[in-house]
This record gives C-alpha cells, sequence and structure tokens, in this order.
C-alpha cells in the first residue's frame, strides 16, 4: 500500500466573490444595531449630548473601516480546495487558521444555507472527521459549488471503506 504526503499548505480555490457582499451585510447589521442603541441612549439622557455625538462619530469610523474591510481581507484569506488525499481549508480575518482533514477521516459532510447566504446564493460545507479540532468548515462558497463538493466528498467517503474514527 502505497502511502502519500499529506502536508499542511495554502488551499488553491478562493470562495465565491459573491461573499463579500454577504459579510458586508452582516457587519453593516450589527454596526446600525449599535448605532440605533447609542441614537435612544443620547435621546434619552439630554445632558452628555456632546459625549454622545462623539460616540456616535466614533462609532461611525470604526463601523465604516470594519464594513470596508474586513469582507474583502476575509475574502483574501479565505481559501479551501479537495484533492483525493484530503481537505485543505483556510479561514479568519484576525486569527486565520489553516486545516487539513484527509479523505479517510472523513465521517459527515453537511451543507447549510440561511436566509441571507440564499439571497446571495451561497452556502456553506462542513466537514466532520474524528478530530479534536472539530469540524472543517468552508463558508461563502457559490450554492453550485457547494452542492457539488458535497457529492464529490460523499462519493470520495463512500469508496473508502476504513473506519473514519
Amino acid at each position: 500500500m502505497e502511502v502519500t504526503e499529506v502536508r499542511l499548505r495554502p488551499p488553491r480555490h478562493l470562495v465565491s466573490t459573491k461573499a463579500v457582499g454577504y459579510w458586508t451585510l452582516r457587519a453593516l447589521g450589527g454596526w446600525l444595531a449599535v448605532v440605533a442603541v447609542q441614537v435612544v441612549w443620547m435621546l434619552n439622557d439630554g445632558g452628555h449630548a456632546r459625549w454622545h455625538v462623539a460616540g456616535l462619530i466614533l462609532t461611525g469610523v470604526l463601523g465604516a473601516a470594519h464594513v470596508i474591510v474586513m469582507p474583502r481581507w476575509r475574502f483574501r484569506v479565505h481559501r479551501w480546495e479537495v484533492t483525493s488525499e484530503a481537505v485543505y481549508t483556510q479561514s479568519g480575518w484576525f486569527d486565520q487558521e489553516r486545516r487539513i482533514a484527509p479523505i479517510s477521516r472523513i465521517q459527515t459532510v453537511d451543507s447549510e444555507r440561511g436566509p441571507f447566504e440564499r439571497l446571495f446564493g451561497l452556502a456553506n460545507v462542513t466537514v466532520t472527521t474524528a478530530s479534536a479540532a472539530g469540524p472543517l468548515k468552508i463558508r461563502g462558497l457559490a450554492h453550485d459549488a457547494a452542492e457539488q463538493l458535497v457529492d464529490r466528498l460523499t462519493e470520495g467517503t463512500a469508496t473508502d471503506r476504513s473506519d473514519a474514527t
């Protein structure tokens, strides 16, 4: 039996470009919620309006920087690849993680789409192994690419009859 070396390396494929819009919308929603709380607080606390305005300006600057930078940065970092030997993933933006799972260790393959992901035509794939580090997650794939990936991994694991534990 020939053993091929599987080593940790950068995966080759980027996620869908639509993921940038999805991540932007999610980040924007969070910052708008923070601004709404600040505005309500300002309207109910008339004595410190100057501090509230300063807080709103700071929130606006931080929020704009996050909404502009984070989705594009994440897009450049998030990568994935499947070979006949392994699944490779890379994710994050501040904390970046690179993972690898040999095909023979895969236990389940799942796909998931929330309402906003459906709006953007995206899907996520989760590859579960016996690893204590948890499943590998590939987020922001085009829906068709995710379906093809799930099919390919399912076929690959079905042909490997060894125990994936």
